[in-house]
Order: structure tokens, then C-alpha cells, then sequence
């Protein structure tokens, strides 16, 4: 059965309706999604947005002001993704759009049915390490900063969308998934890293990122972190990978560099202190990864501090 994927655009008193604000609305219906593309160039408040389906909504460009479940209020800016569920009125302003520099954004409603199939999938072939913890679109973490990978997924189904092929609706499935996978997997790492501390004693993952954060300035290994969690080494690393779309290796990479650019906001401690204390013992190579990590040089980065 085919699903009307039309967003519901609310009645508005003064407000004005969202299609005199969008100058280009370009719309890709597949079999079990629809993607959205909006431009808009007119500065405005209150913009009411309601989809049937749950909705992937992804910034391009510009800036919006997001009022979501009632009494939630965000800058939302490009790189940036929002999940809202179905039915859920989103409250929209844009304080900066213009002709010169419109906002654009899209919204890929998801129909339920691929969404379930998904799950099934990941809960059936691969479950997550904790028994009592399942794959879930978990809506208390509908706010995400796009990884790469999220990032890559989403301009692939763009493309994909906007083909001429016979083949478009299987593309577009496959896509579609490996993106739900993805945004689960970055919600399960900002969920444990926004409450790992709480965590410890009932999620293995908690408790060896507490001791990533509690030892970041020590030589830490993948054997020693298998350990903690009573794994062999190489299902640690394929099971912590699968959760959170990281290797164990990455993910202590990105945590010394995190670790390191809260010391060199204080302008007395020097890059080298900042290299040794965060646990990498080669200048030369801190300041590879720091670049590689943040796309910018440690000197780079204190001068963005000015």
C-alpha cells in the first residue's frame, strides 16, 4: 500500500503558510519514503510543519530556529539532523533567510514498515551486547550532529533520489536502511557519552568509556579494554564498532583530542604539555591526528580562540 507522504501544513492566522516562504520545494516520492527539499528566501516566524510519518529532517544551509514536543527550543544550523516523529508539529522560524541567503534543508519521511524492517534486522542477526538493550529509534536523542558517515549516506540518497533508473526504489531502500543504522548507532554513542557515568555498573560500554575519560592520559590498549568487558579481543572490537559506528581506536583518538583542546583553551599551557598529558607521547604525530580529527592544527585552533 502506498502512503500519502504529503506534509500537512497547519492553518496559520497571521503566520504565513510555509509555500509562500519556500521559493523551490523539490519532492522525490519512492516507494517507502519521501525526500523533501526546501529553499527558502523570506525571513519569518511560527512556520507550522506536520508530516504522517516519522521525518529525517537534515540542514544544508542557512540557519532555523526549531520549536519541537511543545516546549523545546534549538538553533538547528547545516550539519545538523532533527528526528521528529509522525504527527508531531514542528514550529519553525527563519531569522536569516534571504534572497541572497536562503535557508535549505531537507525532510525524508520514512514509512513505518521499512523502519520496522529495519530493527528486525539488527535486533534478529545482530543484537547489542546487554540483553535487556535493543536497536531503537530512540526520540530523547532526536537532535544529532552528522558524522561523516550520516553525512555520506545522505548526499548518496540525494543522488540516488534524483536518478532515472529502474533500479531507484531497491537503491533507495538499501540507502535508506544503511542511514537508520547509522543514526541509531550515533544515538547509542551520544546517549552513552551523555550518561556513561550513570551507566557503569549495567552497560559494559558505559564503564569502559568511563575508563577511557578517567585514563586518557595513560597508554591504553584494546586488550585491556576487552578485558574490562569479559570479551576476546575481537569481538570487543566488532561489537563496539557495530553500536556506535566507531572503532575502540577512533573513539580514544577522538577523546585525547577532545581532552586536549580543553587544555589549550588555557593559554599557559603549551601545545606540547597538551600533547603529553592527554596521553600521546609524539608532537609530530598529536598534531597529524589533531588535524586529521578536527581539520585544523592545534595552532590553527588556538588562534580560532582569539
Amino acid at each position: 500500500m502506498q502512503h500519502n507522504f504529503k506534509p500537512g501544513l497547519l492553518p496559520l492566522k497571521a503566520e504565513k503558510d510555509l509555500r509562500t516562504l519556500v521559493e523551490n520545494r523539490s519532492v522525490y516520492t519512492m516507494q517507502h519514503c519521501e525526500l523533501n527539499v526546501y529553499e527558502t528566501r523570506q525571513q519569518s516566524e511560527k512556520v507550522r510543519l506536520v508530516f504522517d510519518d516519522m521525518v529525517l529532517t537534515t540542514m544544508l544551509r542557512g540557519k532555523k530556529i526549531m520549536h519541537l514536543f511543545g516546549s523545546e527550543q534549538f538553533d538547528y544550523l547545516p550539519g545538523e539532523s532533527v528526528i521528529v516523529p509522525d504527527h508531531e508539529e514542528m514550529v519553525i522560524d527563519f531569522p536569516e533567510a534571504n534572497q541572497e541567503n536562503p535557508t535549505q534543508c531537507i525532510a525524508l519521511a520514512v514509512q513505518a514498515d521499512i523502519l520496522q524492517d529495519t530493527l528486525n534486522l539488527l535486533n534478529e542477526k545482530y543484537p547489542k551486547v546487554e540483553k535487556d538493550d535493543s536497536w531503537k529509534i530512540d526520540l530523547s536523542c532526536f537532535h544529532l550532529q552528522n558524522t561523516l558517515e550520516i553525512k555520506t549516506t545522505i548526499d548518496r540518497l540525494l543522488s540516488i533520489s534524483t536518478e532515472n533508473n529502474a533500479a531507484k526504489d531497491v537503491l533507495v531502500d538499501f540507502t535508506l536502511k544503511e542511514l537508520l543504522i547509522r543514526l541509531m548507532q550515533t544515538q547509542a554513542r551520544k546517549l552513552i557519552l551523555d550518561s556513561y557515568h550513570k551507566n557503569t555498573s549495567t552497560n559494559r560500554f558505559a564503564f569502559v568509556v568511563e575508563y577511557i575519560k578517567s585514563h586518557i592520559h595513560e597508554d591504553i590498549t584494546i586488550d585491556k579494554l576487552s578485558n574490562l568487558c569479559y570479551m576476546s579481543k575481537p569481538n570487543f572490537f566488532r561489537c563496539f564498532k557495530r553500536e556506535f559506528d566507531i572503532s575502540p581506536v577512533d573513539f580514544i583518538i577522538q577523546e585525547r583530542i577532545k581532552a586536549a583542546k580543553k587544555l589549550l583553551k588555557d593559554m599557559n599551557v603549551t601545545i606540547s604539555q597538551a600533547c603529553y598529558s592527554v596521553g600521546i607521547n609524539n608532537l609530530s604525530y598529536f598534531f597529524k591526528l589533531f588535524k586529521r580529527v578536527e581539520g585544523i592544527t592545534p595552532n590553527e585552533f588556538r588562534k580560532s580562540l582569539n
